[in-house]
């Protein structure tokens, strides 16, 4: 474990404790000064159980694993597991102890906790984001593999460095690579026989094999017990297929490890509930932002000629086309005048974009930058043919433009907000937003509609990508 990286696990403990602590202080101080005779014998006890439960199911759990800390869901799934772990210890221990004071610190105490713990690790991982962004907290990754999948693997990682990684030296099959011993900028320090002796050597913390026919079952067994003893974590990138999330499952099958692949869910119990939350999300919101609505309505009429809302035939689940509401973001008969600006187009393949659009009307470019003229989308969620997460719903003319594989998007509904959203919106590449939009579809989930929500508020926040 590198410095930094026992220092970030010490601070997310410190973080951890010390809201556990104030949650249970202030329950604690708030009911204890209501009944102060018995606050030693009751609230206290129980006040001290409830902390000690806690972050013994933290301990248990191993949510102060390195691996998982900063990164991906799996530092708030472990995070959410202990909470729940505590709850049910907690809640047994109550009835085992005919406690009537139990329910305050099931169902008050441990939400809050939860609220309070998981708030200080999204605002400890924007930081070290932040760092990360800017050179440092990177762990030493060696790659191990072919020049290709290597140089596609140093892209990725410059291009989020989120992540952590950092990729300093490469194996290939020979030890050279196709620059002067070098891809990317990055050393090619020997063949991918010696990977285990240069991690050994040079303390790199994580070996990222990618595909090469050099890699048979044998020699990944045999580097993975060269690594044993040493820091550094194996990571082998699977080749077949792109999938990920809840699809993916791994299995011991007649002493084989193979990699399950479930089927993606476009019915059922899962969409069900999805479409449930989609209508009760948008009714909230419509209810909570009514007075930005009027608000941007009247200054869409006070700035132009015309309408408020602009409606527009898009193509949402199945290829059944509907009626898409927006703010009216451009000046009357923009959709006549859109072939004598064909030649200037700057959207990515089908798609038709301008930065400076001369079409756009000034609060128009505002709304669009923020995404404000999304918002009457919102009675299309509740309605039914849209959701609030999905891919982006395409136009007549260029859905009838798609592939077979590129159809998959209208497997499911379209969406308010999507991974395309939150990656660049209209700075994506063409063939980039199609393989987030197919992503989301085959390995969609609620927990990860839960994320891509979050995020959204960044996206809009930033503008990045909007015009």
């Amino acid at each position: 474990m590198t410095d930094w990286e026992q220092r970030y696990r010490r601070i997310v403990i410190i973080g951890d404790t010390a809201a556990t602590a104030l949650v249970v202080a202030s329950i604690g101080e708030f009911f204890g000064a209501r009944d102060a005779a018995n606050w030693h014998e009751k609230w206290g006890i129980l006040a001290f159980c409830t902390e000690l439960l806690v972050l013994g199911a933290l301990a248990v759990s191993r949510a102060w694993a390195p691996a998982v800390l900063g990164q991906g869901a799996e530092e708030f799934r472990r995070l959410g597991r202990s909470l729940f772990t505590a709850t049910v210890v907690l809640a047994l221990g109550g009835i085992a102890l005919t406690s009537r004071n139990i329910k305050l610190w099931i169902f008050v105490a441990i939400p809050a906790i939860a609220l309070v713990t998981m708030t200080v690790r999204y605002l400890l991982r924007l930081w070290l984001h932040k760092q990360r962004k800017e050179g440092r907290c990177l762990r030493p990754v060696l790659a191990a593999g072919s020049p290709d999948t290597v140089r596609d693997l140093i892209d990725r990682t410059r291009r989020f460095p989120h992540i952590g990684w950092r990729i300093d030296a490469v194996c290939t099959t020979d030890g050279h690579g196709p620059e002067d011993d070098r891809i990317d900028g990055v050393p090619v320090v020997g063949p991918l026989a010696d990977v285990a002796g240069h991690v050994r050597r040079d303390g790199y913390r994580v070996v990222a094999v990618t595909p090469d026919p050099h890699w048979s079952p044998d020699r990944l067994r045999r580097l993975a017990w060269n690594l044993e003893g040493s820091d550094a974590e194996m990571v082998v990138a699977p080749v077949l297929m792109e999938v990920a999330g809840p699809r993916l499952h791994v299995d011991a099958v007649l002493g084989i490890p193979l990699l399950r692949v479930s089927m993606p869910a476009f019915t059922g119990g899962r969409r069900a509930v999805k479409g449930v939350v989609d209508r009760l999300g948008a009714a909230v919101l419509l209810v909570l932002f009514a007075p930005v609505l009027a608000a941007v309505g009247l200054l869409v009429l006070l700035d132009s000629r015309g309408g408020a809302f602009y409606r527009q035939r898009r193509v949402g689940k199945d290829g059944r086309e509907f009626t898409i509401l927006k703010f009216r973001t451009m000046v009357v008969g923009a959709d006549r005048a859109r072939d004598a600006l064909a030649d200037l187009n700057e959207g990515a393949g089908p798609l038709f974009k301008l930065r400076r659009d001369p079409r756009v009307t000034r609060v128009g470019a505002v709304l669009r930058r923020y995404s404000l003229d999304e918002l009457p989308q919102l009675f299309n969620v509740l309605a039914g043919s849209m959701s609030l997460v999905g891919p982006r719903p395409p136009l007549p003319e260029e859905s009838a433009a798609y592939g077979p594989d590129i159809r998959r998007r209208l497997l499911v509904k379209p969406g308010l907000t999507g991974l395309w959203q939150i990656s660049g919106r209209s700075d994506l590449p063409w063939e980039e937003a199609v393989r987030l939009d197919l992503r989301y579809v085959e390995d969609w989930s609620l927990a990860l509609d839960t994320v891509i929500l979050w995020k959204t508020l960044r996206a809009v926040f930033y503008g990045q990508g909007a015009y």
